[in-house]
């Protein structure tokens, strides 16, 4: 089956129909218009297995948000050869087309992972689990995810750095932020904030619906300001910038490697599934890694540095395989240890109440009858606009403070996601499904207001307290792990939640929101508890509990004597020379925002980091040799 007929499975017979007449018309006015080949970039280059060399100077397992950045810079570097190993193929035309982002999940590019049920969130879903995308193609997960730009909170870095991780505070941050971006608006663009010309784009969608105004002239009558989020300050209202490049998807694919496909010294293999480091258990260096492709099974050495980007769910799962974890788990599954290690610990995740829908009179929000159709279909393939250029259907971002937060800091506390719809508004043909919902709950609360003109918006705890872990399921390296991701285990978690439910209701009642006749539509499950107490949006939370895919700290950092870390602030693995983890997994602490960019940050700086230590220890070898 398809990535591209593979999501089809399992939905309504009228959504399916329309998707199925749809999406094969999409892809071929894509093909007709050559809507690529207006990227001036071609696809990488898949190395085939008999130009694979027996050795490299380094290996980057994983090419998603941080390992396609880390494999362009270190190939800069013209004496070094490297080589970027991806479990997944390269992406497909559906992938660039931004309103089909929860469409991609559960398709061929995904993982597919699912949390274990916890019996306290995510009750909606099938058997109590939720659905955890992760990217297994060429960009990760930046090519599944809803494209948002957003670096979280400057102390969220400075309070790494005070951890204990030196050189990693906010303006550190700041540097490799800018160093990544092409800023398309020329307003930001002017500010210290944003760089341009970096080889990512970021921009605002070229399509807006009239709600997204309304969504930040709710905030101004909130008391909110409408700015820069990523800027100087982040509390406030804006209207959503994006990873999106000319109308389309800019992953770390397009962004990174696409503009560095011929250089020699780069070998990107696909579907190339990466099994164990190799790692000495007598020196304790890591000297290599297994992977399998085709079905068969290779090792490649690596002469520097092996180094691990396959993210907060793979990284340590690799690790593991690789003999360096728990010790006691690693005993019960018979793998030999070769580092005590908290690997697979400090599980951290965003969180949200999904499914929070003002009903409204306007026809101006996104539905399926309107977006799939011959128009914005043509608008797209041939101008790179129209309503498929919004990001997943989002089109807000705001920063919101709850009775909890010390808003003279500066330090919000909820994120908001602002959607020009909701659940219902493709009839249960994508969002349903990517969310996991059951046939039942969707029934009884969503398929009576099906294509019906709405708003939603889901309020984003920015920092749970709440710490989960991952283990493996065996040793069997094709077996997905254990997802146990522990949401709402500290109280604290829900009461900040509830009260960002709360103000997302308030923006509703603002005169901006008003003119549309905002109207929330309720869970029939709640009915029983009093209207709009705590209890009531509690009930809300716990059923519909919407992860926003931001697995984080598997691998974390941390100086020497802190008992959990697992990487220091270089991201080398405690106890084991030549290995290197540089991706979501280090973060010691889940930042106050979408994940993407911070992690092609961390993919910068990381890639400089390597660069730093090699070169110093070239210049140490020819000054001790007198050269």
């Amino acid at each position: 089956m398809s990535a591209i007929a593979a999501p089809l499975y399992g939905l309504g017979a009228t959504a399916a129909s329309n998707l199925a007449i749809f999406l094969p018309a999409l892809v071929a006015a894509i093909a007709y218009f050559q809507y690529e080949q207006l990227d001036p970039e071609s696809r990488p280059i898949d190395v085939q297995e008999d130009e694979l060399l027996e050795r490299y100077d380094f290996i980057v397992v994983g090419a998603g948000s941080a390992g396609a950045v880390v494999a362009n810079r270190l190939s800069e570097v013209d004496s070094w050869n490297v080589l970027l190993l991806e479990a997944g193929g390269d992406e497909t035309e559906i992938s660039d087309v931004p309103l089909m982002a929860a469409y991609l999940q559960l398709s061929a590019l995904d993982w597919k992972y699912k949390s274990e049920p916890q019996g306290q969130a995510c009750l909606a879903m099938n058997n109590g689990r939720c659905n955890w995308p992760r990217g297994k193609v060429i960009g990760g997960s930046s090519v599944l995810n809803y494209m948002l730009y957003l670096r979280g909170n400057k102390k969220d870095y400075d309070i790494w750095e005070s951890l204990g991780n030196p050189g990693w505070g906010s303006q550190d941050a700041l540097y490799y932020f800018k160093k990544s971006e092409d800023n398309q608006n020329p307003y930001l663009a002017r500010t210290i904030y944003h760089g341009t010309g970096g080889y990512l784009t970021v921009s605002e969608a070229p399509y807006h619906t009239p709600l997204v105004a309304a969504f930040v002239e709710a905030g101004r009558q909130l008391g909110y300001k409408n700015r820069d989020i990523n800027g100087k300050y982040q509390t406030g209202f804006m209207m959503a910038q994006g990873t999106v490049r000319r109308g389309s998807r800019c992953s770390t694919g397009k962004a990174f490697l696409r503009p560095v496909r011929l250089r020699g010294n780069l070998h990107v293999a696909m579907k190339a599934h990466v099994t164990r480091v190799l790692i000495d258990p007598l020196s304790k260096v890591a000297y290599g890694v297994e992977f399998v492709r085709n079905g068969k099974l290779h090792r490649v050495r690596a002469t520097k540095e092996v180094i691990l980007s396959a993210g907060a769910v793979n990284s340590p799962q690799l690790l593991m395989l690789s003999g360096v974890g728990p010790r006691a788990d690693l005993e019960q599954l018979k793998i030999p240890v070769v580092q005590d290690l908290k690997v697979g610990h400090n599980l951290q995740d965003h969180i949200g109440l999904g499914g929070l829908t003002f009903l409204i009179n306007k026809e101006d929000s996104i539905t399926l009858d309107r977006v799939y159709s011959v128009g914005p279909l043509m608008q797209y393939a041939i101008f790179g606009g129209g309503p498929l250029t919004i990001m997943g259907g989002v089109e807000g971002l705001a920063f919101v403070n709850t009775k909890y937060a010390n808003a003279s800091e500066d330090f919000p506390d909820i994120e908001f996601h602002f959607v020009s719809g909701s659940t219902h508004s493709d009839a249960g043909a994508q969002i349903k499904k990517a969310h996991g919902l059951s046939d039942d709950f969707y029934d009884r609360v969503f398929k009576p207001i099906n294509n019906r003109d709405a708003w939603s918006v889901i309020p984003m705890l920015l920092r749970p307290k709440s710490r989960g872990f991952i283990k493996l399921r065996s040793k069997r390296p094709f077996d997905p792990p254990l997802i146990y991701p522990n949401y709402f285990q500290d109280d604290f978690d829900m009461k900040t939640l509830i009260e960002g439910a709360k103000i997302g209701v308030a923006l509703s009642q603002t005169p901006a929101f008003k003119s549309y006749g905002s109207r929330l539509h309720e869970f029939p499950d709640c009915e029983h508890i009093p209207r709009y107490t705590d209890p009531y949006w509690e009930c809300m939370i716990r059923l519909y509990t919407v992860t926003i895919y931001h697995p984080v700290g598997t691998c974390k950092m941390g100086p020497y004597w802190d008992q959990d870390a697992v990487v220091d602030s270089q991201l080398r693995v405690y106890g084991i020379k030549g290995l290197r983890v540089i991706d979501a997994s280090i973060m010691p602490n889940l930042v106050s925002g979408n994940t993407n960019a911070p992690v092609i940050m961390i993919g910068e700086k990381g890639a400089d980091l390597v660069k730093e230590f090699w070169t110093k220890t070239a210049k140490y070898k020819r000054n001790y040799r007198g050269i």
